[in-house]
């Protein structure tokens, strides 16, 4: 038996197999844990690229649970956790792995967004995540646990990832919020997993991958780059019982780069 054999959740926002949520959903499976899937509407259902695209991971998981889900839709948000309350009867966690901006309002500087980018970056990057636990506080068991992904640009200026930094703020004060009024009411827990620069699919539309993990190779306590497992082990705990004392948090996995305020010594020289 596995960690999470008889454990049941959703996972929100895989965009392929070098996701974090992917990473994070394969420890879920390997320690039992029985997973439904959501994945983006396909604008041509016959062709279905987005259902094909996931399917084509989860498959051999054999979920019970895979459905059509745009989180700025409430009808789409309802159906879902309908769905499964009526499959799994209640979840024990649920991943939120959402974040969506405009690439014009992604590119450019933060006073050239628009205020329709602006509206819909935030709906879609953080209030997906309130609705969400609206829907979850329902069907989550006491001691149940969500988890939403973000990044060290939501706490400090990140050059380049602009807009988002500002959508990664609001996500994480949310969390906190989420995590006291859920955690009162019924003993659910909320956290954040930042995880350090890897090669995903929304890291390269920020873009500068090669020179963030420069960075980091020189300047964490560690000198390296976290790995996707590495992450998902973290994810995979804080989804788990083993993480039961904590909530609210924003946990870092970016082997220490976020405590640093200044290069060390040899990274200045150059070495």
């Amino acid at each position: 038996m596995g960690l999470l054999t008889g454990k049941k959740g959703l996972v929100f926002g895989i965009a392929n197999e070098r996701s974090i949520a992917w990473a994070i959903t394969e420890k879920l499976h390997a320690e039992g844990a029985d997973i439904g899937f959501t994945h983006l509407p396909d604008k041509d259902p016959e062709r279905a690229r987005n259902e094909r695209r996931l399917r084509q991971l989860v498959d051999p998981l054999n979920p019970k649970l895979v459905m059509s889900c745009d989180v700025s839709n409430d009808a789409h948000v309802d159906a879902v956790f309908a769905k499964a309350k009526e499959t799994y009867g209640e979840l024990d966690f649920v991943l939120h792995s959402i974040a969506f901006a405009n690439v014009d309002d992604l590119k450019g500087p933060v006073y050239n967004c628009s205020r329709d980018g602006f509206k819909l970056a935030m709906d879609v990057s953080c209030f997906s995540l309130i609705a969400l636990a609206r829907r979850a506080k329902d069907v989550l068991v006491p001691g149940g646990s969500m988890l939403t992904l973000t990044y060290l640009g939501g706490e400090k200026v990140i050059p380049g990832y602009n807009m988002m930094g500002l959508c990664k703020a609001a996500l994480e004060s949310a969390v906190g919020y989420l995590a006291h009024e859920l955690g009162s009411e019924k003993q659910v827990r909320v956290n954040a997993l930042s995880a350090g620069p890897l090669r995903t699919l929304a890291a390269s539309a920020v873009g500068e991958i090669e020179l963030m993990q420069k960075l980091y190779n020189g300047f964490s306590p560690l000198r390296r780059c976290a790995t996707h497992e590495e992450v998902a082990n973290t994810g995979m705990f804080l989804l788990s019982p083993l993480s039961s004392g904590i909530s609210g948090e924003t946990v870092h996995v970016d082997c220490g780069y976020h405590v640093m305020g200044a290069p060390p010594v040899e990274f200045q020289a150059g070495s």
